[in-house]
């Protein structure tokens, strides 16, 4: 199996445009090929079968989508509030609708992991990680509410950023409103973690 890591990202970033544009019926070997530029068998070279591609591109999606040091080291100057935590979930919805593509891509390989098992395990453990590292940097920052008020907001957000980012159902409200009455309403009668 080749190697080079650099060639790995380049094709998994080939293979999420795929996926964000064409859904998981356009995802092909020969499609990330193409949209990489290199020659025919590359993608096979690296990801030797779908379900290794699929799972190639769970994990990459979220090297993506992480959040700017700099910026979580700012938010993180400040005393633990409210106003904080709505703060940081305004840093998700702007990275996630920054690059829509990413939050597209992802959301197909939701849906394929729903018919492939194999898919089913790989993203499942992706998220589930995911969710326990935000968990964990909520406690660690001291921010009010706790796993259930993180959960119940990635359920919320998941929403809005559908909303956004598809067809949307055309409420009216701001999105930057929608995301400080969420944390309020969900979180904001929990306690600063201890």
């Amino acid at each position: 199996m080749a190697r080079n890591p650099e060639r790995r990202t380049l094709l998994a970033d080939a293979g999420l445009r795929i996926l964000a544009a064409a859904g998981a019926r356009g995802l092909t070997h020969r499609a990330v090929d193409a949209e990489a530029g290199v020659p025919t068998g590359t993608t096979s070279n690296y990801f030797p079968s779908r379900s290794a591609l699929l799972a190639g591109l769970a994990e990459r999606i979220f090297d993506r989508m992480a959040p700017d040091p700099a910026v979580v080291a700012d938010l993180g100057r400040r005393e633990p509030s409210l106003a904080l935590f709505t703060d940081y979930l305004r840093d998700v919805v702007a990275r996630t609708t920054r690059e829509p593509d990413l939050t597209r891509a992802l959301w197909e390989l939701r849906l394929e992991a729903g018919r492939r098992p194999e898919l089913r395990a790989a993203l499942g453990d992706v998220l589930r990680r995911g969710y326990a590292d935000d968990v964990a940097f909520h406690v660690a920052a001291g921010l009010p509410g706790g796993a259930y008020e993180i959960a119940l907001l990635h359920y919320a957000v998941d929403g809005l950023l559908l909303d956004l980012l598809t067809t949307s159902i055309d409420a009216g409200f701001d999105p930057d409103q929608v995301v400080s009455t969420l944390v309020s309403r969900l979180v904001g009668g929990a306690d600063l973690a201890p």
